[in-house]
């Protein structure tokens, strides 16, 4: 993935070899945290034949994640680094559900966010049409209870297959879409829709609990707008909603 990154100038041989340390990292750091487990030295051949573009320090990469565990450890209680270590070994992520379906922001400084946002489109005459594109019906509740509907019109579409259809119907003015979704994924899909005329320029958010470098590559390789990471509240979504629709006027 990096190699083709590179060979189609996404990125350049340095921002290749800082990826490369950033990912050398998250592996290191997942390794250092599992309490048990079995191991088995696999020689990768295929990987011979491929550009070398950094020479890792496997002593100074060691150190740097060892430090920054135990800075964790003082912040997060062991609970909470347990819960981490679960979504890296799974690689999906699975929200509490009461920190999705949620009432409206109690709190003044959550309202006075939600009227800021607002108050950018108090003039529009006309509502917004957000498509959320996502497998868990759950989820696409709370999106759906996150935006108000004076506001917004949100089309909920749970089967990525369709979606392309659905999409094309609707004619959203942004695209809030799952990356881990069954048969079509969210970077497959976002590629897709790129490639058609009418949503060259449409913001899509890609949503995951997925936070890794080589995820956010992945996804401005498809050229996606704008990242939301699960789990998220209304302030969270409207914030990146509201900054995607004024940039795109």
């Amino acid at each position: 993935v990096i190699c083709h990154l590179v060979e189609q100038d996404y990125i350049n041989t340095t921002e290749a070899a800082i990826l490369i340390d950033e990912l050398a990292k998250e592996a290191l750091e997942s390794f250092l945290t599992l309490k048990e487990a079995k191991y088995d030295f696999t020689p990768e051949s295929s990987l011979d034949g491929l550009p070398k573009f950094c020479r890792l320090e496997m002593r100074l990469l060691v150190e740097h994640c060892q430090n920054k565990l135990k800075f964790q450890q003082n912040i997060h209680s062991t609970n909470v680094i347990d819960d981490s270590v679960t979504v890296l070994r799974n690689h999906s992520f699975s929200p509490p559900q009461e920190q999705f379906i949620s009432p409206l922001p109690q709190n003044n400084f959550e309202h006075s966010k939600y009227e800021q946002n607002s108050n950018l489109n108090s003039s529009i005459d006309h509502l917004y049409t957000i498509a959320c594109i996502d497998d868990s019906p759950t989820i696409l509740q709370s999106i759906k209870s996150f935006l108000d509907e004076s506001e917004f019109s949100v089309v909920t579409i749970n089967d990525p297959v369709k979606a392309l259809i659905q999409i094309l119907r609707s004619k959203p003015d942004l695209i809030l879409l799952d990356v881990e979704m069954p048969n079509l994924d969210g970077y497959e899909l976002c590629s897709l829709l790129r490639r058609h005329s009418t949503f060259k320029n449409t913001p899509i958010i890609m949503v995951t609990g997925r936070t890794g470098f080589l995820d956010k590559a992945k996804a401005k390789m498809v050229r996606s707008s704008g990242y939301l990471t699960k789990p998220f509240n209304q302030a969270d979504l409207l914030k990146i909603v509201f900054k995607h629709l004024v940039a795109s006027q």
